[in-house]
């Protein structure tokens, strides 16, 4: 895959600087900020298997704790 220069507002920059995650680039971040999936899709993609189903609410549980410690991480930023 090849890449491109673009250029950002400083502004622009900072915000996404912001949101962007540990170990993540800004490629990564603006494609995980940009992406426009939604959660029924998500649903859909996988398989509804009952089964599954204490899987799928592991990992949304997950996904939960990291933007809990991201928001903390934001509010010891601004104190």
């Amino acid at each position: 895959m090849g890449t491109k220069q673009v250029r950002l507002d400083e502004d622009v920059y900072a915000r996404i600087e912001d949101q962007k995650r540990e170990g993540e680039s800004f490629s990564e971040a603006i494609d995980r900020l940009t992406s426009d999936w939604s959660l029924a899709q998500w649903a859909q993609k996988y398989d509804t298997d009952p089964d599954r189903a204490n899987e799928h609410r592991e990992m949304l549980d997950e996904l939960d704790k990291v933007d809990k410690h991201e928001a903390e991480e934001i509010v010891d930023r601004l104190e």
